[in-house]
């Protein structure tokens, strides 16, 4: 039974590793998601029913495990080198004249490939299986991230023994190649991170680095990070003969490699291959910033060799900054859906890298007062990619005199109204009006989301039709809905309506701290409405207390209590709680008052305790007035290590912090 049952699943996981590759890799799907989907579900149902048939390279396994306390460091086989690089013709010939002189002979071919602009990464295959995925550091020793590797889709998890063969690739290889963020994945991540309050990635690279190096596994799935392989080693060394047979090969064992590649016989070539790619820059979804180029020959590559940090037989041939310079017309005001004021300037048209560029963001006030700005300006525009056309600096010569009008950020959002806030030691302003439609959208995404109001089914789709047609125009209009209104909505039948509803009423239960965290306070999130509720014990307390009074509320600081007082000062949102409160929703809580015997330390947990699970330890320390921190530093009073501690138990050794056990803290805590 179970080796037919084996047989059937590694079949099925087969056909899943093909539709991902078709998917993932050729951006050529056969089958539709739902198909796709059907059979990942199949596949998930029959490993749950038999566990010990699920195995490490089956494709349900790509995000799994606990968080991560760290990363190790890994040795390279052998030494990850950056490229010397070039910005013009010129040198870029004299790059190619000396390979000549240093090989002493005329025919030399080379391959051009697209400089992508993400970050290195070794795979380690061992048996077809990838074991290891690691950083490029410093060149001789990177970070361990195989967890973070394993759920990039176009990084196959397994190859198998005859596709290995058919691409002429031993059974235990290392790939090196180049991991990105696609412009369109960087562009949704950034859009949530300011939903959330958090500051946006500077560009695709950065984000890169900063997903790859994240501790929770599902967090870099989330991102839809891309593989580009263009390396292939066995124990630190080229496998193929030539460069261009590399590539080929990892095409044929299912690595993505970059379509756009020539080989060429000679300079001329190579330039004319550049010069086409630079065109064609604008219209690729994701970002380069230049064409490598690499000599084909394996031995001549050896015979070369390297400088101190660099190989003599490749260069980076890096494009030019796209910029441009023209004239500031006006400076005009964009509300973000966190309610972010952002001026931006509208341009004279310019044309910048193949597009037409009319505005440019000046990103807020100390941007405009840095750069001198005023509108009638002539200025020099740079553009990236997708990334926002920005302004560098202003242009003051005889052909450009200065413009005389200066730009103030207005006092009431330009769409709603309402007041604007700027509060002290920041540099945004901001609008705090939760309904303000610029907002509104993330607003009630926020609000029915599973850890706030737990809305079910309340998602992208309903909530863009709920607000584009204007049945929605505030978060209590939610509880206004009907099911004929749900019913006039595209793939809304009456099953799915009357569930939606449900899911409405049933929120109303929730307790107070998840309406507080659903106003979408600005630094509230949930541990902070939870110790607002318990210390307030109503929304009207809250809403009318003091900045000083806010303060006395377990971890809110003065930031925190001005944006509190802010948001409740704007008569719109006291207007918007009164609304919740007809509609039923609970504002009011018994009051707690948490113990002080642990008031001012910080814990951090690590490892398994025989008695309590983290969450309870968390909530006792809690309970008792301390605060449980997710990583060790200098602040921290006691990490309480149990079995299997990881390496925040290193680090509190390294800091000279206290290092206690289960017992230890039931003593801090005063249990018998």
């Amino acid at each position: 039974m179970n080796k037919d049952l084996s047989k059937r699943l590694e079949a099925l996981r087969e056909q899943i590793r093909h539709h991902e590759y078709r998917y993932y890799v050729l951006d050529d799907p056969e089958i539709a998601d739902a198909q796709f989907d059907q059979l990942m579900n199949e596949l998930k149902r029959i490993e749950a029913e038999h566990p010990a048939l699920v195995t490490p390279d089956s494709p349900t396994q790509r995000v799994g495990g606990k968080p991560r306390e760290g990363f190790l460091k890994a040795p390279h086989s052998s030494p990850m080198l950056s490229l010397d690089n070039t910005y013009n013709v010129d040198d870029l010939r004299k790059w190619e004249q000396r390979v000549h002189e240093l090989a002493g002979r005329e025919d030399i071919e080379y391959v051009c490939e697209l400089k992508l602009d993400g970050m290195s990464l070794a795979l380690h295959y061992e048996d077809g299986k990838l074991v290891r995925g690691i950083t490029r550091g410093d060149g001789t020793v990177g970070e361990d991230v195989t967890l973070n590797v394993r759920t990039v889709r176009s990084i196959p998890l397994s190859i198998s023994k005859e596709k290995l063969k058919k691409a002429g690739i031993p059974a235990d290889f290392e790939v090196r190649g180049e991991m990105l963020i696609p412009l369109a994945s960087f562009k949704k991540m950034n859009e949530d991170r300011e939903a959330k309050g958090l500051s946006a990635f500077v560009n695709p690279r950065n984000a890169t680095a900063g997903t790859v190096r994240q501790l929770e596994p599902s967090i870099t799935a989330q991102r839809r990070l891309d593989y580009f392989a263009y390396s292939l080693l066995q124990n630190g060394n080229t496998y193929f003969e030539r460069h261009w047979e590399t590539l080929k090969a990892l095409d044929a064992a299912g690595f993505k490699v970059n379509p756009a590649r020539t080989l060429a016989a000679n300079f001329d070539e190579l330039w004319a291959f550049i010069q086409k790619e630079e065109t064609r820059r604008e219209t690729l979804p994701y970002e380069i910033d230049g064409i490598v180029i690499k000599v084909n020959q394996t031995s001549l590559q050896r015979e070369l060799g390297f400088t101190g940090k660099a190989p003599r037989w490749a260069i980076a041939y890096k494009y030019a900054a796209r910029a441009g310079v023209t004239k500031i017309e006006d400076i005009l005001v964009q509300v973000g859906r966190t309610g972010k004021l952002t001026p931006v300037a509208a341009l004279t048209p310019v044309f910048i890298g193949g597009t037409t560029v009319s505005r440019a963001t000046l990103h807020n006030m100390d941007e405009i007062e840095r750069l001198g700005v005023k509108i009638g300006d002539s200025v020099e525009v740079e553009r990236g990619g997708d990334v926002i056309p920005k302004i560098t600096r202003v242009v003051d010569d005889e052909a450009h005199p200065r413009g005389k009008k200066l730009f103030h950020m207005p006092e009431k959002c330009p769409i709603c109204g309402t007041h604007v806030v700027r509060t002290e030691g920041e540099v945004d302003y901001r609008c705090v009006n939760v309904n303000c439609p610029a907002k509104l959208r993330e607003s009630i995404l926020h609000f029915a989301s599973r850890g706030v109001m737990n809305i079910d089914g309340m998602g992208d789709a309903l909530v863009n039709q709920l607000t584009d047609r204007g049945i929605v125009k505030n978060i209590a209009d939610v509880y206004l809905l009907t099911e004929a209104e749900l019913l006039k909505l595209d793939r809304m039948g009456e099953k799915s309506a009357q569930n939606v509803l449900s899911e409405i009423e049933g929120s109303k239960k929730l307790p107070l701290e998840r309406v507080i965290f659903g106003l979408g306070i600005r630094f509230v999130g949930e541990r902070t409405a939870q110790f607002l509720a318990e210390h307030f014990g109503s929304m009207d307390a809250l809403m009318n207390a003091s900045e000083n009074e806010l303060i006395q509320v377990n971890e809110v600081g003065p930031r925190i209590a001005k944006s509190i007082a802010e948001f409740f000062q704007e008569p719109k949102n006291r207007e918007l709680v009164d609304q919740l409160r007809k509609a039923g929703l609970k504002l009011a809580g018994a009051k707690k008052q948490r113990g002080t015997k642990l008031a001012g330390k910080t814990f951090v947990l690590t490892g398994t305790m025989p008695r309590y699970s983290r969450d309870q330890a968390k909530k006792m320390i809690e309970d008792a007035g301390g605060r449980v921190a997710g990583s060790v530093s200098k602040k921290t009073d006691y990490v309480v290590a149990g079995a299997d501690a990881g390496s925040k138990l290193d680090k509190a050794k390294e800091l000279g912090v206290s290092v206690i056990d289960e017992k230890a803290m039931e003593e801090l805590l005063g249990k018998p």
